[in-house]
């Protein structure tokens, strides 16, 4: 206000000028002031990025030391998962090939089973040679001895020549003597062979088995090959805690979808195929898992060898058996002799016994018990040293059996010379159940090459052209050739034929050999 009423004391010629200088004055002022506004918000504005600048870094700085520790981590997961991976692969291979070791073991101990048994019957067949050289000695000193006599003949008195001669014909007369009674043996062996015969016809005829021929398999399907390492476990402890729990061994190999289990005792075997299949289906396993399922399925086993063995009884009219008989009839039920269920085996022997018996006149209920405890034996076999006849006449004794029914299960494969009519009754029995075609299993390969083989020996001799083995190997007939052998040589031919097959050959029952000779006699009328 007091610049004001200065400028209006200010003279007029005066105001101009100063009003200029002063507009100039203020707005110098306001441009300076206008400057250092600006340059004080340029620097904030400045600050301000720097500091963002600044945080945006720190920012970056976390989250790349973020994704970097979580890189960290997820290599080292995978590392870890890899490794374990690796370590599992590791530990599968270590496993299998201790398998593999046990296997190739077993193979050596057989292979050095074998060589022994090779070793002894070297010596057997030295020793032969060594008594049939010392024969040849002694056939040598005799036919040097009858030439002495010869000689001395010759300067006999004729007394001493009329008693050589009769000698010879006392000698001469034994052995028609003897040649007549073998003759008579030999035709009350044909009647009797013919009624043998007509008995075994009766017997089958009256008995014919639904089912003769069971496989029983002991093998484990997987779902998938990662089980298998489920089964094994870590460092095996899964596959050793069943083995201990079921007394079998397990095999877990290259084979895919399936696990063997192996064992000498079908019930054991069976317990342990029935508990591996429960713990795949059930997904738990582990050792206390795998104890408790075994002891379950054991039970249910035991229950399902005794009503198997209460069934066999039922079927064939067997009463009085105890249940640990029972049981082991049961148990029979799981196990095969060349494919052959043993205890439909069994009761088939003594169906066809008590057929024969009856046909004879004998009793037919004790035929028909003998039958089917003949072979019990083979129920505890694996547990207990000696073959099954010995066995199960041994066992049967604790149950008071009849003297009868024990000759005829330790006497029924020969061991022991039969004291009754039902002994060889039973064993025929046995012999029928078995070889019958179907009763029992035979690979394809050991087929073939039994037919071969039988082929062979027929073709072996002279003068046969042909052969042809029939009827699955029980018949061969053979095709010769009429000019280079006559009737009188064709029976010869066909009993050589048949004697090297029973020494070449391991057959069940008996081979029929056929021998064909055929003459033609062939003109033409011009």
């Amino acid at each position: 206000m007091d610049a004001v009423l200065m400028l209006v004391q200010i003279p007029g010629w005066l105001t101009g000028p100063i009003c200029f200088a002063l507009g100039a004055c203020l707005v110098a002022l306001f441009y300076e002031m206008n400057k250092r506004a600006r340059k004080k918000t340029r620097d904030e504005d400045l600050q301000r990025q720097i500091e963002g600048a600044k945080r945006e870094a720190e920012n970056i700085i976390k989250t790349a030391q973020i994704e970097a520790a979580a890189e960290a981590i997820k290599k080292k997961e995978e590392f870890t998962a890899e490794a374990n991976r690796i370590r599992a692969e590791l530990r599968e291979n270590e496993t299998r090939l201790s398998k593999r070791e046990d296997v190739l073991e077993r193979q050596t101990n057989l292979l050095q089973e074998q060589e022994k048994n090779l070793k002894q019957q070297e010596q057997e067949c030295e020793r032969r040679v060594r008594n049939v050289e010392m024969k040849d000695k002694q056939l040598t000193v005799l036919i040097a001895q009858q030439k002495n006599q010869l000689l001395k003949i010759t300067g006999m008195q004729v007394e001493e020549a009329r008693q050589l001669l009769l000698k010879r014909l006392e000698d001469e007369c034994e052995h028609e003597m003897s040649a007549l009674i073998q003759r008579k043996v030999e035709e009350a062996k044909e009647v009797a062979n013919d009624k043998c015969r007509e008995v075994i016809s009766t017997a089958i005829q009256r008995y014919a088995a639904e089912q003769t021929c069971e496989v029983t398999v002991s093998t484990v399907e997987i779902p998938n090959d990662d089980m298998k390492g489920r089964i094994i476990g870590r460092e095996g402890r899964n596959i050793r805690a069943f083995e201990k729990a079921t007394g079998v061994d397990v095999i877990v190999d290259d084979t895919p979808g399936m696990v063997v289990v192996s064992g000498f005792n079908p019930v054991r075997r069976e317990v342990a195929r029935l508990s591996m299949e429960r713990l795949i289906q059930d997904g738990r396993i582990h050792p206390s898992r795998i104890e408790e399922l075994v002891a379950q399925t054991k039970n249910e086993v035991n229950h399902k060898v005794l009503q198997l063995g209460k069934d066999a009884a039922v079927e064939t009219n067997i009463r009085g058996l105890p249940n640990k008989l029972l049981s082991l009839l049961g148990a029979l039920s799981f196990r095969t002799s060349y494919g052959q269920n043993v205890l439909r085996h069994s009761v088939e022997v003594a169906f066809l016994s008590q057929a024969m018996a009856d046909e004879l006149g004998l009793d037919g209920s004790l035929a028909r018990r003998a039958g089917l405890l003949h072979d019990i034996g083979k129920a505890i076999d694996h547990d207990v040293e000696g073959n099954h006849p010995t066995i199960g006449a041994n066992f049967l004794k604790r149950f008071n059996e009849s003297g009868i029914v024990l000759n005829v299960v330790a006497g029924h494969h020969g061991d022991v010379p039969p004291d009754n009519p039902y002994t060889p009754l039973v064993a025929a029995a046995d012999a029928m159940s078995a070889s019958r075609p179907g009763a029992r299993r035979e690979t394809l390969e050991r087929y073939i090459k039994r037919l071969e083989k039988l082929e062979e020996i027929a073709t072996s001799f002279k003068g046969v052209e042909t052969a042809y083995a029939i009827q699955a190997g029980r018949e061969i007939r053979v095709i010769v050739d009429a000019n280079q052998i006559d009737d009188e040589c064709a029976m010869k031919v066909a009993r050589d034929i048949a004697t090297k097959v029973e020494q070449e050959m391991t057959y069940p029952g008996e081979i029929q050999v056929t021998l064909l000779r055929e003459v033609r006699c062939i003109e033409y009328a011009k």
